[in-house]
């Protein structure tokens, strides 16, 4: 069958592309391999998909039904791949290989989940419990010795986030204030790191899926070492378009942080930094990119914290 990328991964992967990459041209010859290499049956392609990789349903050679991931470099696939086999399927999604011959070309094979029903569909408040439940299972200790380089700090990630906002803000001057805000709260917060955990990364409510040996599990790990604050903070703005658009969201906010924070024991200022942090980040990024309306309503939360 022909691999055709869906549109969403297109624009997406468009936004961040560096100048002469190709990953998305050599994509369908890779899954063509990956899918030859192992035998597969391939059922469909998933649609409308992630952000960042292709996601193909498959059937192995016993019949058993899995996934088949193909990610670009600048996803860190090998990242996420250290991450599954650390985790060994609790809270997350099972690696099913844990060596391959095309892993320098992002390829993953994970267990099948139930891809259409993730956790977003509960109520908001039954959502946030077990989206929170599953979190705390990841927060583990780091693995050792070869595979400990896969991960990225949150130090080392938002230092390089920090610098890109100031770069935009250079540009847009109604968000200086903000970003001064963040990247101050950042630097706070950077200094004084309560713990060392392994953390999933981009966790939220859509990251958490309908599974056959446990209800719920994480996918899509970017995971990176650091404080569990620091991963919990993008869960505080799920649904933010929900929020935005309710005269109460402000209130809202500040008491699903104290929720979140004496449920997952965080500290709530710690909590509330990074939830600063990482709206204004992702809202100017938003704006550097083009999508003004997502900047629009995440610097508008933002403003909140």
């Amino acid at each position: 069958m022909a691999f055709e990328p869906p549109q969403r991964l297109v624009r997406a992967l468009g936004e961040t592309a560096p100048a002469g990459d190709d990953w998305l041209t050599r994509l369908p010859g890779a899954a063509e391999r990956a899918v030859a290499r192992r035998e597969l049956t391939v059922e469909r392609v998933q649609v409308p998909g992630g952000r960042s990789s292709l996601v193909v349903l498959v059937r192995r050679t016993d019949d058993s039904p899995a996934v088949l991931k193909l990610a670009p470099p600048r996803a860190r696939p090998e990242s996420e791949r250290a991450a599954l086999a650390h985790w060994a399927g609790l809270g997350a999604v099972q690696l099913l290989e844990t060596d391959t011959e095309d892993a320098a070309e992002g390829v993953l094979l994970l267990e099948r989940l139930h891809p259409d029903v993730s956790v977003r569909s509960l109520p908001e408040a039954k959502a946030l419990l077990e989206a929170a439940g599953t979190l705390r299972r990841l927060w583990v200790e780091p693995p050792v010795g070869d595979t400990a380089h896969a991960f990225e700090t949150v130090a080392e990630r938002t230092g390089r986030q920090a610098e890109a906002m100031r770069a935009t803000a250079s540009a847009f001057a109604e968000v200086a204030d903000l970003v001064d805000a963040a990247v101050g709260a950042r630097e706070e917060l950077s200094a004084s790191a309560p713990e060392h955990r392994l953390l999933h990364g981009t966790f939220r409510q859509s990251k958490v899926l309908a599974g056959e040996r446990m209800p719920w599990l994480a996918v899509g790990p970017d995971p990176v070492v650091g404080e569990c604050a620091f991963d919990l903070a993008r869960l505080v703005r799920d649904r933010v378009e929900d929020l935005i658009a309710t005269p109460s969201g402000a209130a809202t906010t500040r008491r699903r942080i104290k929720r979140l924070a004496e449920s997952l024991d965080v500290d709530l200022e710690r909590l509330r930094g990074w939830t600063l942090f990482r709206a204004v980040e992702s809202g100017v990024r938003a704006l550097r990119v083009g999508r003004p309306k997502d900047a629009e309503l995440l610097l508008e939360f933002a403003g909140w914290l």
